[in-house]
């Protein structure tokens, strides 16, 4: 089992109860791939250090997460097609 970190950002055009929903869903994603979420930091809404499809803030949160190798290549597969999601990015953290 390898340790990872997903940073996700969010739009900022969301709620709170909308935003439970998306993070909810990626939960799910990630824990049926194998994925066991260890820790989630909630940042809150930040302005972006650049401008995405002309949106200057989002919704940042972080999961520190344990899971098989070929897991963050499923989950990345699968964020793309997300359209409340600006960003995401999943790095490997060195043990």
């Amino acid at each position: 089992m390898n340790k990872y970190e997903l940073t996700l950002v969010f739009r900022p055009n969301l709620d709170e109860e909308q935003i439970k929903v998306e993070f909810e869903q990626i939960s799910e994603l990630l824990s049926r791939f194998g994925a066991t979420i260890e820790k989630v930091d909630d940042w809150g809404k930040r302005k972006l250090a650049y401008e995405i499809d002309k949106v200057n803030e989002g919704f940042y949160r972080f999961v520190t997460f344990t899971s098989p190798l070929e897991t963050p290549a499923e989950i990345e597969s699968r964020m793309r097609i997300r359209e409340n999601l600006l960003r995401y990015l999943i790095i490997k953290e060195e043990v």
